[in-house]
Formats: C-alpha cells, sequence, structure tokens
C-alpha cells in the first residue's frame, strides 16, 4: 500500500524566539526538518514526502538539500493562514488511495517502532492517532489564584503522526474550515469518521520551546550513540 508523509513545517516558531523558523534550527549541525524527514526515510524509504514549507523558505530548502545532497525525490508546497490550509494544500498532491501521514516537522523523532504500529493500525481502522498516558496532576484554574483538581483518569496527550485512508483524509478536507478544527483527527471526526487511538512515545517530542531544543538534542545525542 502506497505511504504519504505530509510533513507540516510551515510554522514561524515566534515562541523560539530565533532568528529563522524553528524547524530550520540545526541539532548536531542538521535542521530539525531534516531529522524529522530522516526518521521517515529510515522506515520507509519508498515513501512519498511532501513539504509545507513557509513560501518565504522554500528557496533556502532547496539550497539546503542541493548543497548537502539531501532529497531528491519530494514535493514541496507552501503554508496557508492555518495549520488546517496547509495540510489542504499537500492533499493536492496525494492520490485517492493509501495512508497518508500528517506529522508535525518540529517532532524530529518519531521512531521506527511507533511509525510500524501506527501504519499497521491504519492498514485496518482507516485513521489512527498515536496517544501517551497523561503521568502529571491535572488541575483547571479558576480565576488567577484559585485552581480545581481534575481527574486524569482516561486522559492522554495525542501526538504525531496522525495516519489516514487517503481518500478519507482528501474528503474531509473538503470540508468548509471550523476554529474547532485543532488536528487532522478533529477535521476526519466532523465528517464522521471514527479516529482510534494507539500508543505514541513519549519521546515523540515537539520542539516549541528552547528548553524542548535542548531536550531534543541530548535524546538524538544518545539515539546516534545506541
Amino acid at each position: 500500500m502506497k505511504r504519504y508523509a505530509v510533513i507540516v513545517a510551515g510554522g514561524q516558531g515566534v515562541r523560539m524566539g530565533a532568528d529563522r523558523p524553528k524547524q530550520f534550527l540545526e541539532i548536531g549541525g542538521k535542521p530539525i526538518l531534516r531529522h524529522t524527514i530522516e526518521h521517515f526515510l529510515a522506515f520507509d524509504p519508498s515513501v512519498e514526502l511532501i513539504l509545507v514549507l513557509p513560501a518565504a523558505q522554500k528557496d533556502w530548502w532547496r539550497d539546503y538539500c542541493r548543497q548537502h545532497a539531501f532529497l531528491d525525490r519530494y514535493t514541496m508546497v507552501s503554508g496557508g493562514i492555518t495549520r488546517f490550509h496547509s495540510v489542504q494544500n499537500a492533499l493536492r498532491y496525494v492520490g485517492d488511495e493509501g495512508l497518508v501521514a500528517v506529522h508535525d516537522g518540529v517532532r524530529p523523532m518519531a521512531g521506527a517502532a511507533m511509525l510500524s504500529r501506527l501504519f499497521d493500525a491504519a492498514a485496518r481502522c482507516k485513521a489512527v492517532i498515536p496517544v501517551v498516558p497523561v503521568v502529571d496532576s491535572l488541575r483547571r484554574m479558576e480565576g488567577e489564584e484559585l485552581s480545581v483538581p481534575v481527574s486524569r483518569e482516561g486522559m492522554v496527550r495525542v501526538q504525531t503522526p496522525q495516519i489516514f485512508d487517503a481518500g478519507i483524509l482528501k474528503e474531509a478536507y473538503r470540508q468548509p474550515f471550523m476554529t474547532s478544527f485543532t488536528d487532522d483527527a478533529s477535521v476526519v471526526e466532523a465528517f464522521g469518521v471514527r479516529v482510534h487511538a494507539v500508543l505514541g512515545e513519549n519521546t515523540n517530542l515537539k520542539i516549541t520551546t528552547p528548553d524542548d531544543l535542548q531536550v531534543a538534542a541530548a535524546l538524538l545525542g544518545q539515539e546516534r550513540a545506541l
């Protein structure tokens, strides 16, 4: 079955406070985005890559790939106004059959074991997401100083890649945009398709802040040493 990987890296990363979008910051001499892509290629060298980048950064990425002899086979599209519109742009280059993984470009540690679990489950269930249990205590704020405890029983954190049957995902993204669309699963569920949960990985970190960058650098360093 054909596999697609839509790598969404169209954001500007303003919370990182860097001089460039966070997906292009380097860990171990490589942009975060390259680490992300390399994990997918290590899992399946034949995966069809569709990269969603800021329009202003597309030339930079082409130059980087050429100068470092990286990636001679991929499709690149411009990011949209929202993540929903970015994925919509990418789906124009996806066929009607196969499985589509939609992944955050700044999650550079999606392991092969997790990817295998997700793709296998998606082949059966048509729509799957990786989740990890919540282990911290939870509270809901009521005002600036008051809070009340919230049960964490049954609560999980949702990650990417979220993987779907190509036909279902393309049809779901023909819906009009709604602010309730927080991820691909919410779009597919609004289309009337049940989404199944699969165990993710705690190390599947999304890099958002400078602290995340330090943690990712340590984890990737350990990974390369294994």
